[in-house]
């Protein structure tokens, strides 16, 4: 069954006093690719994640949003810059000497040299159960996007098979128009000849053979037919497990440029409106097909 490229995942797991939070959200695009956010400590999980992703996803521009973080403050390590201190106070000795100043620097005064202590909350990234923990977290937010894109897909499915009835609709009217556009052609020159002799005697024979130089001209049938053999693919297609939109798109263009074709032969108007009719169709199809993976 197609699948869109339209979804969104999330999941949250906790171990070790740690909350992981991945979300996944993926929109049309025209080949993979994938936007990945990761906390600097765990950058290097950035392709294992790729891998993950791309074994189930093909098509479509995916951003993946991962945030790690202690659920509490148990063994929450601080952490002093020392050198950034002993460059303070250096400066505020050389400070001291130059202009005299009195001696008053204090430790209050360093704890207020911002970013010189901080507090990591970040998990220890060698740790290798937080490691597993946040790709089974993925997993589980894969799982999710992938049960949107396949419920987004039956409802692109659904539609597409009744845009298809419609095509394969027009296309028996247009069976059935054909062979009356050479007989209304012939008619018509029948007419015009006439209208020139001014009732003289008609030369049967010239009409028939302008009729037979217009029927080569005018026949759709070899058109038709490969319609109908497109039909017959995309409905294949809809169903196939493989993804399948760069074919169902390419096919709806070679569908478009039969139709052309019979509107460039057939110059009969029932025919003509059969062919704007379905040009509209396909062109709405199109659109839906954009967005399957």
């Amino acid at each position: 069954m197609i699948q869109s490229m339209t979804g969104f995942g999330q999941a949250i797991q906790t171990n070790e006093g740690y909350r992981l939070q991945v979300e996944l959200k993926s929109v049309n695009h025209r080949f993979l690719e994938m936007n990945i956010r990761l906390p600097r400590e765990w950058i290097r999980l950035e392709d294992v994640l790729k891998q993950k992703i791309r074994s189930v996803v093909h098509r479509g521009k995916v951003d993946v949003f991962v945030n790690i973080y202690r659920e509490t403050l148990v063994d929450q390590k601080v952490i002093l810059d020392w050198s950034l201190a002993e460059a303070y106070f250096n400066a505020a000795q050389q400070l001291r000497a130059k202009f005299g100043l009195p001696d008053t620097f204090s430790i209050q005064d360093l704890l207020h040299i911002p970013d010189l202590i901080t507090l990591s909350d970040q998990p220890d990234e060698a740790n290798p159960a937080i490691q597993d923990s946040l790709l089974a977290c993925t997993e589980n937010a894969l799982r999710e996007l992938l049960f949107m894109r396949d419920a987004e897909g039956k409802h692109l499915h659904a539609d597409l098979m009744l845009r298809l009835q419609v095509l394969k609709s027009l296309h028996q009217s247009m069976q059935v128009l054909a062979p009356k556009v050479v007989e209304q052609y012939k008619i018509k020159l029948q007419t015009r000849i006439q209208e020139m002799l001014e009732g003289k005697p008609l030369d049967e024979y010239r009409i028939l053979q302008e009729a037979a130089i217009y029927a080569d001209r005018s026949n759709i049938d070899e058109e038709l037919t490969r319609l109908d053999s497109h039909f017959q693919q995309f409905t294949r297609l809809l169903v196939h497990e493989d993804p399948s939109g760069r074919k169902l798109d390419f096919l709806l263009q070679e569908m478009n440029r039969e139709v052309n074709t019979i509107g460039s032969k057939a110059n009969h108007t029932d025919l003509l409106n059969d062919v704007v009719e379905m040009k509209a169709e396909l062109e709405k199809m199109r659109e839906q097909v954009q967005n399957i993976q």
